[in-house]
């Protein structure tokens, strides 16, 4: 295993500098719409547990306490249709974007091995293909890909998917799942599906609030078998706790033990006062509706906001994003540059690999979310 750091791109934010100097100039201030790092209080009943486990001297166990392994399996049983899950399944990771990074080359893939990942996509799935000297291939049907492409090591799935919103459907999932198996006896190589999770308690559009947003583990999906399956989920966003690191990964349980071995030598281990807080979190549904709600409000006030100033949200059926582009052609700097103007910064759509849209975040407060509305009102 080698990663391979002289193979990434520049971190794409950084190019956002000048921009968000613009946006800062406005009278009123910036409305940082442009990262989804949330802005509410974390929930008093995680910083409750947090603050009655601080007294913890000694190592905390890297494969999680068997309190959070029990959270987690009872979490996505009742949480996502998910039941039986195997408590050894499960493993605490130092946030998800470690995991993303770090899946292929934990994997043990190289040169010659592919990573797919949805076209548009999270920039992290193509770094943690390069870090392990892997290729990465946006796509926009992987099971096609699968059955086309004996290279396919990886398989990296986003529902809901950020930036975009988009939700997968259990056919959808089976679809992919059947295919990588297909593949698995085709070449006599291993496949492993992944699916990062992270937004599947914010959905706006039906069927996904009534029916919730299926997991890759849903029994539906899996054919009786999670082998060679991983669902990643992290309580950054559903809970307030992106400070916290707070994260996991489920699945296959032979593919979690090798995570967990790797993870013992290399120390990535998620500390003991988190992990009792995140028992607090993943047991309490009550704070996660509550920052659902927060988010549909804000949703409301800048979609309207956007279309009655012209834009065009597509997709964003679920998530923490709109999705969003002017009427007519223009490329994604340009938008990013006239809501610049307006003291209002966003992401450019080019850092997931579309030139036409930017990416709306909805973590700013309800006064600065009321500021951009008024704003493009006012335009």
């Amino acid at each position: 295993m080698g990663l391979h750091a002289d193979a990434l791109p520049a971190f794409p934010w950084d190019s956002l500098t000048p921009l968000a100097q613009v946006a800062r100039a406005h009278p009123d201030g910036i409305v940082d719409l442009s990262v989804g790092t949330p802005v509410d209080a974390t929930p008093s009943v995680v910083r409750a547990a947090l603050a009655e486990a601080v007294d913890w001297p000694g190592y905390p166990v890297t494969s999680g306490t068997p309190a959070l392994r029990e959270a987690v399996v009872d979490w996505f049983a009742r949480r996502r249709g998910v039941p039986g899950l195997d408590p050894a399944a499960v493993l605490p990771t130092v946030g998800s974007k470690e995991l993303v990074a770090l899946l292929p080359a934990m994997l043990g893939l190289g040169a010659g091995d592919v990573v797919l990942h949805p076209a548009a996509a999270y920039p992290t799935y193509d770094v943690g293909a390069r870090l392990a000297g892997a290729t990465p291939r946006p796509c926009t049907d992987p099971a096609a890909q699968l059955d086309g492409d004996d290279d396919v090591r990886l398989v990296w799935l986003n529902s809901p998917g950020n930036p975009d919103g988009t939700v997968l459907g259990v056919e959808e999932l089976r679809a992919v799942v059947a295919a990588a198996r297909r593949a698995e006896r085709r070449t006599g190589r291993p496949v492993v599906v992944a699916a990062d999770e992270c937004y599947a308690e914010l959905a706006w559009d039906e069927p996904w609030v009534r029916d919730g947003v299926p997991s890759l583990l849903d029994p539906r999906v899996v054919d009786g078998s999670v082998d060679g399956l991983l669902v990643a989920y992290s309580l950054s966003k559903q809970s307030n706790l992106a400070g916290y690191r707070a994260a996991f990964v489920a699945g296959d349980r032979a593919l979690v033990g090798r995570l967990l071995e790797l993870r013992k030598h290399a120390g990535l281990i998620v500390p003991g006062p988190v992990q009792d807080a995140m028992v607090a979190a993943l047991g309490d549904d009550e704070h996660v509706a509550a920052q659902r709600e927060r988010y549909r409000r804000r949703r409301q006030v800048l979609r309207a906001a956007f279309e009655q100033a012209g834009y065009v949200v597509d997709g964003s059926a679920a998530g923490l994003y709109l999705w969003v582009r002017p009427e007519g052609v223009q490329d994604c700097w340009a938008t990013v540059r006239d809501l610049a103007q307006l003291g209002i910064l966003v992401a450019p759509g080019e850092f997931y690999g579309d030139s036409r849209h930017v990416r709306v975040a909805l973590t700013a407060t309800d006064e600065r979310i009321g500021q951009a509305a008024a704003r493009l009102n006012a335009a």
